[in-house]
């Protein structure tokens, strides 16, 4: 072959090698995206930029402590990585990996919202006791595993016959994922904070619970007042109306800004009802 022909197939595989690496790269990104494993990797950042500026400033004994977080660091990814890289597993024996992934529509999270509110409404005139979390950026792909899958799609009349009291998938939290129905008899953090008010059961404090380790909304309807209340990042708004309910639902999950209503309860120091 000639010298010149060699040179263009020498390049053309570079090329697609580079192409490859960066799309299975891409890949693997589109498969911790919206999980706890973002966080993590965002903190290795940060030691390897404080490597690198511990180098360059003579900083030796923090260079050091820098070298031996690396040195042992892929040990602790394969351990804290775990639950991901065993779902990124999963997904390579299904075929499901390099699959493309569907952007939720506007009219999906509308109809998500609407069923929440329709179920909520329903089930709060009856008193019958409710936990759903939605997820948001923060995965919730362990909790999902503690429940019952459904994967089905998210209607109010789906909702309110798996809170039925006697039912077997009514003791625990639904969680929704990506505008479904993803599990239920989820079983949920509880807070441990001691500022919580005595008179708020085990539903609000699982909701305080998983708003405290992920971006997460949850709602609760009360079994014994038939109150609708809504968490997220630790924060409780308690005895919401239909509307201020679903306002509030809908600024949070449509990401809109604005101030929340009059019947926000903050729950660190302070008692309402």
């Amino acid at each position: 072959m000639p010298f010149g022909e060699l040179l263009i197939v020498d390049y053309l595989g570079n090329i697609i090698d580079i192409l490859l690496v960066w799309f299975v790269i891409y890949k693997l990104i589109m498969v911790i995206r919206g999980t706890k494993a973002v966080q993590l990797l965002k903190g290795i950042t940060v030691i390897i930029i404080v490597r690198m500026l511990s180098s360059v400033l003579g900083l030796n004994t923090l260079q050091w402590l820098m070298d031996q977080a690396l040195t042992w660091g892929f040990l602790a990814i394969i351990i804290i990585f775990q639950p991901e890289l065993r779902r990124a597993l999963e997904q390579l024996g299904r075929g499901k990996i390099f699959s493309r992934t569907n952007v939720p529509e506007v009219d999906e999270q509308t109809v998500v919202i609407e069923s929440i509110v329709k179920a909520t409404d329903y089930m709060a005139k009856r008193r019958i006791g409710a936990l759903i979390s939605i997820e948001r950026e923060t995965g919730m792909g362990d909790y999902i595993e503690t429940g019952i899958g459904l994967h089905a799609n998210i209607t109010s009349e789906l909702l309110i016959n798996i809170f039925i009291p006697n039912t077997p998938l009514h003791d625990g939290a639904v969680i929704i994922q990506k505008n479904k129905v993803s599990a239920a008899a989820c079983y949920l953090p509880l807070s441990e904070s001691p500022f919580i008010s005595k008179e708020l059961g085990t539903r609000h404090r699982a909701a305080l619970g998983i708003s405290e380790v992920t971006d997460s909304i949850t709602v609760v309807v009360s079994e014994e007042t038939g109150s609708i209340s809504l968490t997220k990042n630790g924060e409780l708004h308690r005895d919401l109306k239909q509307d201020a309910f679903r306002d509030l639902l809908d600024r949070e999950l449509q990401a809109s800004n604005g101030t929340t209503s009059s019947t926000r309860w903050q729950w660190r120091g302070k008692k309402n009802g």
